[in-house]
């Protein structure tokens, strides 16, 4: 019994805290090749959304190279980035949205430009 309630205690104090000290979650999307461009979403748009900067990278061995960023703005009911064609190279990109004080940082998954057949 005592095991079983240090457990409850330990899992309360580890938990990620979702009251107004913790961050806002943030999600970004990455669409292509031609176009390049995605979406900001989070449960709180208006701070984590809205003029969110978000930056393209190439994934490379060590570090990865910046490609081109944006500002997230609204359309419609969401909020949308784009760099344009950027011409890109056939290889694996993300886009980034970086941490700011209210709000978490976020990494989409991983786009892949093939080589032309």
């Amino acid at each position: 019994m005592a095991a079983l309630m240090a457990a409850a205690a330990l899992a309360l104090a580890t938990a990620p805290s979702a009251g107004a000290g913790g961050k806002a979650s943030t999600k970004v999307t990455i669409n292509g090749p031609g176009d390049v461009y995605g979406y900001v979403k989070s449960n709180k748009p208006a701070k984590c959304a809205k003029n969110r900067k978000v930056v393209v990278f190439k994934v490379r061995p060590g570090k990865d190279k910046r490609i081109a960023s944006d500002t997230a703005s609204k359309n419609g009911n969401r909020y949308t980035w784009s760099i344009g064609n950027p011409g890109l190279k056939p290889g694996r990109y993300y886009a980034k949205a970086p941490a700011t004080p209210k709000c978490k940082g976020a990494k989409s998954k991983v786009l892949r430009v093939p080589r032309p057949k």
